[in-house]
């Protein structure tokens, strides 16, 4: 049994790939040239931007006065725009509600922080130099901070997150320095040893260029539920090793901080609007158009861009709508602005109407950076466990983009050149259908909710949660970009019938090629049963895709007969594949997951599987494992997604390890274990 293709076979699959590559990047993508001339004359990324530069000017924190402004100047807009259904949904949020595996995290607010190094004079202590002010950086002050005000000694206690950082220091009633996020330095530096503060110059968000600019400011936390009751400043890396050399030559530093900020009940704000549709039968079904609206100042890329993306997504495909140039199509589209993740899987939970009503998410989070901020532009799909036929709809979309965009900057005259007057000419060269997480998308596609997403993100970005993600690194082509992928694809979904099967079909072969293409490659590091491993749910995944149609097109006996044959004819060129087994009793068991809580076991600010498991025990090990493609995060929330009833817990491990490579089944098999023991899956 051949699981990497030689001679012939490997050959023609080349060819075929090249085929795929140039055939979707070239041709308007399904047929859809219409519509694509209509987006292309009248998406402005200068419009998207405008708006980018007045949200990036507030501190969106969730629940605060900042984040309430920004809701009400984006239901302005809408209101100008001419959509439908604009309503802000009032969610309470107090610390105690739960929404499905999310606690409601209280409204933040804060008003003042300063932080100064004093000197002692004739008068007495003295502030002398400002190290940090709130209200002109308002990142200097980690999220979650209580209000307080310490003249104390700073303490340098590096990580801080282990004893022996506090061997031979005085820590009671002095200000810490830590290299590490606050809220991770809190249990020994605050509540055993009595620190009164804590400054942080944690270096989070880890790419090629970290470290490299020693001025950036970077996003800072605290517990949000922790009965402990501090604050954290965040200093630039080179306001941090000017303070810790001089700490390391006995000088001695005295700082003084204030800080008025409070944490209060309040709700989650979450904006939503529509494009009705106009089928009877089918308009109540919704493509969602999601963002998150809650960042700190100045956040453009992050995620100011996204947001203002799907804006001009709306008001672009309003317009043409009500100027006649594209049909109103059969299913509605919705535009929702929520805080990330918690404000999703609290409007999901709240509104269950609402979640049972959309098909499709398109989701974009950081989506305009431009050439200073060195970031790459990805198309993602859903996860494995959730095969869909809407990964080949964006795909198509950002390959068109892809060659249009590449002919375009090389001189060549294209019909669709997909730039903005002000902004660059550069090619995208978006990466196309990886699974990523890392935002909203992985709620609306978690096994609780199952609903197909496409993720338009960038990363890297190496401004990405700094004082350096401005509006002025904000690329209007690239927003014009990346609404066209999310607009185009999410018309084309709101459409889709029958008539829409013939090209729809041709794409998704396509698509089976490009896939093989790059399993082939993958496969090459795995071991051979492995091998075979990946290869047998490969085609799997592929026939799954094409079941994920039915509920949209009619797929006749002599359709899926020829989609069947078409991947037992590649089969036979690159290998059938085989299953892995296992004969220990572990592996056989089912689980089936638990009517709630609905959502994912990790979210925002809060983690429903540490919170519920039992204290002392020991946990499980896939939450820390890493494979040659994913790491615990990912191998996590897969391995809950694929709990339906019928998977045993092998069949979980072998999906598990043809997504992101290799896992032992003991650690998949632990992992449910600790589920079932929190009631959130049961045995059957």
């Amino acid at each position: 049994m051949k699981t990497i293709p030689s001679g012939p076979a490997i050959v023609l699959l080349a060819v075929a790939f090249f085929i795929y590559q140039h055939a979707c990047g070239q041709a308007v993508p399904l047929g859809q040239e219409n519509l694509v001339r209509h987006l292309d004359q009248e998406l402005s990324g200068e419009s998207a931007k405008r708006n980018i530069e007045y949200i990036s000017g507030l501190h969106r924190m969730r629940g605060s006065d900042g984040y309430n402004q920004a809701i009400a100047f984006i239901q302005d807009k809408l209101q100008a725009y001419g959509l439908e259904g604009i309503e802000v949904i009032d969610i309470p949020a107090d610390a105690k509600t739960m929404y499905g595996t999310q606690k409601s995290r209280p409204a933040w607010n804060a008003d003042f922080a300063e932080l100064w190094e004093m000197e002692h004079r004739d008068s007495g202590w003295v502030n002398v130099v400002k190290l940090a002010d709130y209200q002109a950086i308002p990142l200097v002050l980690a999220q979650d901070s209580h209000s307080g005000e310490v003249m104390a000694e700073l303490v340098d206690i590096g990580a801080g997150t282990s004893e022996t950082d506090y061997a031979g220091k005085t820590i009671q009633g002095k200000l810490v320095m830590t290299s590490s996020q606050p809220e991770a330095v809190v249990p020994l530096a605050v509540e055993k040893y009595g620190a009164s503060g804590i400054i942080s110059y944690a270096q989070n968000q880890v790419t090629a260029w970290w470290k490299e600019n020693e001025n950036l400011i970077r996003w800072g936390h605290l517990d949000t539920f922790s009965k402990t009751k501090t604050f954290a400043f965040m200093v630039s890396l080179k306001q941090a090793r000017n303070l810790t050399e001089r700490l390391a030559k006995s000088e001695i530093i005295r700082l003084h901080a204030k800080v008025s900020a409070r944490q209060t009940p309040g709700t989650y704000k979450i904006l939503t609007a529509r494009i009705r549709g106009n089928d009877p039968d089918l308009g109540h079904e919704e493509i969602a158009f999601s963002c998150h609206l809650d960042h700190p100042r100045p956040g453009a890329n992050d995620n100011a861009s996204g947001c203002m993306a799907i804006l001009e997504t709306a008001r672009t495909l309003g317009k043409l709508i009500a100027e006649g140039k594209i049909a109103r199509p059969a299913r509605s589209l919705r535009f929702i602005w929520s805080p990330e993740i918690e404000g999703t899987i609290a409007l999901l939970n709240f509104r269950p109407e609402m979640a049972a009503n959309i098909k499709f998410n398109i989701h974009m989070d950081m989506v305009g950076g431009g050439p200073e901020t060195k970031a790459t532009f990805h198309v993602s799909g859903s996860p494995q466990s959730l095969p869909s036929f809407i990964n080949d709809v964006g795909e198509a979309f950002g390959a068109f983009v892809n060659l249009a965009s590449e002919a375009y900057a090389g001189g060549r005259e294209v019909p669709f050149p997909l730039v903005s007057e002000e902004g660059g000419r550069e090619p995208l060269h978006a990466v196309l259908g990886d699974f990523s997480m890392g935002s909203d998308f992985e709620v609306y596609s978690e096994g609780s909710f199952r609903i197909p997403s496409i993720y338009l993100h960038d990363w890297p970005d190496r401004y990405i949660h700094t004082n350096y993600d401005v509006a002025a690194n904000i690329d209007p082509t690239k927003l014009k970009r990346a609404a066209f992928i999310g607009a185009g694809s999410g018309f084309y979904l709101a459409g889709l019938g029958n008539e829409h099967l013939p090209e729809l079909l041709a794409l998704m072969k396509k698509g089976v090629l490009q896939r093989a293409s790059s399993l082939l490659e993958k496969n090459r590091m795995y071991p051979r049963a492995e091998q075979e491993n990946a290869l047998h749910y490969f085609w799997l995944r592929e026939m799954e895709a094409l079941q994920s149609l039915k509920p949209y097109a009619g797929i006749s006996p002599e359709v899926e007969s020829d989609f069947t044959a078409y991947l037992s004819n590649l089969r036979s060129a690159i290998g059938r594949g085989k299953a892995m087994e296992f004969k220990n009793r572990e592996a056989r068991i089912i689980y089936a997951r638990n009517e709630h809580p609905k959502g994912p076991m990790a979210v925002f600010g809060y983690n429903y599987f540490d919170d519920h498991y039992k204290p002392g025990l020991k946990m499980p090990a896939l939450l820390s494992y890493t494979g040659i493609h994913g790491s615990g995060g990912e191998y996590t929330y897969e391995a809950l997604n694929l709990v339906n009833g019928n998977h045993t817990v092998m069949e979980i491990r072998n999906r598990l390890s043809a997504e992101f490579g290799p896992v032992p089944v003991e650690l998949v098999s632990e992992f449910l274990a600790a589920l079932e023991q929190i009631e959130v899956i049961l045995r059957q």
